[in-house]
């Protein structure tokens, strides 16, 4: 995770002072995406799209692993969009040539989902196993709360 974490800040919060001027914030879900659709080409596009979703998989697959609350979807993807949410932010006031993106919270959210699905969720279980139900010996059934 802390690998992980230093990709995230040397992507998302270098500054890029040849696009003062180039970029603009967007509040609005979905106008970043028609802009790109509309107006980017398709290896542009794609290279946005694509690696925002990118970047959100790892949350999805590490956050169930690492922190054993988060192993439930909701749980991985709140905590995905409250740091992504905060990524943004960071980088709208404070990075030069950067700018917040409500749809890059919602790409990166949309990428810890699939990451999850395709992997975490089993990882999750795997590594936080709950303890089975115990047998009493002479009866050899499950024990329940007394």
């Amino acid at each position: 995770m802390v690998a992980f974490a230093v990709v995230l800040a040397r992507l998302t919060l270098v500054s890029v002072p040849g696009a003062v001027g180039q970029v603009h914030s967007n509040v609005r879900p979905g106008d970043s995406l028609r802009h790109y659709l509309l107006y980017a080409t398709t290896v542009d596009a794609a290279r946005q799209v694509g690696g925002n979703i990118l970047l959100g998989l790892p949350f999805g697959v590490l956050l169930p692993v690492l922190v054993p609350k988060a192993r439930g979807l909701f749980g991985v993807l709140l905590r995905t969009a409250g740091v992504m949410l905060l990524v943004e932010l960071v980088q709208g006031a404070l990075i030069t040539g950067r700018a917040f993106d409500i749809d890059d919270v919602i790409l990166n959210t949309t990428g810890a989902l699939v990451g999850y699905l395709l992997l975490g969720r089993r990882a999750g279980r795997a590594v936080h196993r709950r303890p089975a139900p115990a047998v009493h010996p002479s009866e050899g059934t499950v024990a329940g709360p007394a």
